[in-house]
C-alpha cells in the first residue's frame, strides 16, 4: 500500500489521546518503517481518557493545546531526538462546543479559538527550530518539487471544511460558530506559515479528515460516514504524495482541493 512510502524519523501529533490522533499514533506506529519516535502529545496523559501510553513506543507529551502550556516540552522533545530535528508536526488537538448564532458568547468563541488557532500558532512557533534542523539534514536547501513530505519537515493543521467559507458544509445542521470561525483562521494560519517558513525548507499544509466518527464529529444525530481508521489510512496516503507544490494549499482526506 502507498501507506508505507511514508518514511519519517520523528512525528509530533497533539491531541493524541482519543480520535483521529490516537488514530494517526497507532497507525504510524503500525507502518512497515515506523517513525523511530512518535511523540503523543495530549492534556493529560494521566486522565481516564488517554489511551496513548501503555505498551507503545512513544513518548507522552503533556501539553494544552488550548492555553498555551505545551510551549516549553519542544526542549525534552528535542533532547529525545539528540539534534536530528523533527520531520513532522501534526496539529490535531481541536475542541468544539455547539453554539448558533444566537447562543454564541465570548467565552466559548475564545476557548474554541485559543484552542484551535492560537495553540497551533503557539506549537509551531515553539517547534520551528526542530523542524529547521530537520530541513538543514535533508538534501537540498532549497525544496525541488520533486522532494516529497517525507524527506521535508512539515506542519499538518488539522482543519475542516465546517471552516471553508464557500462550502460552509453541514450549516444547516450543525451551526457550531465558533468552530468554524476558528477552522476558517487556521486555515489562514496555514497559508501564512507556508509562505513564512517557505525559506526555512518546512512545508504547511490544511487537512480536511472528513466527517468522522469520533466523540467530537459524532456527537450530532446523525452518524458521521467516515471511521477513524479510513481517513487516518487517507490522510497517510495524502501525505506520502505531498511535495513543495502543495504547500499552502487546504486538501481533505483523499487529497482533493478544498476551496477556501
Amino acid at each position: 500500500s502507498k501507506m508505507g512510502e511514508l518514511r519519517v524519523c520523528s512525528v509530533l501529533v497533539t491531541g493524541a489521546n482519543r480520535g483521529i490522533g490516537l488514530g494517526l499514533v497507532q497507525h504510524l506506529l503500525g507502518l512497515p518503517n515506523p517513525p523511530k519516535w512518535v511523540f503523543a502529545a495530549c492534556r493529560d496523559p494521566e486522565g481516564q481518557r488517554a489511551q496513548v501510553r501503555p505498551g507503545w513506543d512513544a513518548a507522552g507529551c503533556a501539553g494544552d493545546g488550548g492555553t498555551g502550556q505545551h510551549v516549553g516540552e519542544e526542549k525534552g522533545v528535542g533532547e529525545q531526538l539528540g539534534g536530528s530535528g523533527l520531520n513532522l508536526l501534526i496539529n490535531n488537538a481541536a475542541m468544539l462546543i455547539c453554539n448558533t448564532l444566537d447562543t454564541e458568547t465570548l467565552e466559548s468563541m475564545t476557548q474554541v479559538y485559543t484552542t484551535n488557532t492560537i495553540g497551533p500558532m503557539l506549537l509551531s512557533q515553539a517547534f520551528l527550530p526542530l523542524l529547521k534542523k530537520a530541513a538543514q539534514g535533508s538534501p537540498g536547501s532549497a525544496l525541488p518539487g520533486s522532494e516529497r513530505i517525507c524527506n521535508k519537515p512539515a506542519i499538518v493543521n488539522m482543519s475542516s471544511s465546517g471552516g471553508s467559507i464557500k462550502d460552509v458544509y453541514l450549516f444547516d445542521r450543525a451551526p457550531v460558530l465558533s468552530y468554524r470561525c476558528s477552522k476558517a483562521a487556521l486555515n489562514m494560519l496555514t497559508k501564512c506559515q507556508s509562505l513564512g517558513y517557505r525559506e526555512h525548507g518546512v512545508l504547511c499544509v490544511a487537512l480536511h479528515p472528513g466527517w468522522v466518527q469520533t466523540d467530537m464529529g459524532g456527537s450530532g444525530s446523525q452518524k458521521p460516514p467516515l471511521t477513524v481508521d479510513d481517513s487516518v489510512r487517507g490522510m497517510l496516503k495524502v501525505l506520502c504524495s505531498l511535495s513543495e507544490k502543495d504547500t499552502g494549499t487546504f486538501l481533505d482526506w483523499e487529497g482533493n482541493v478544498v476551496p477556501w
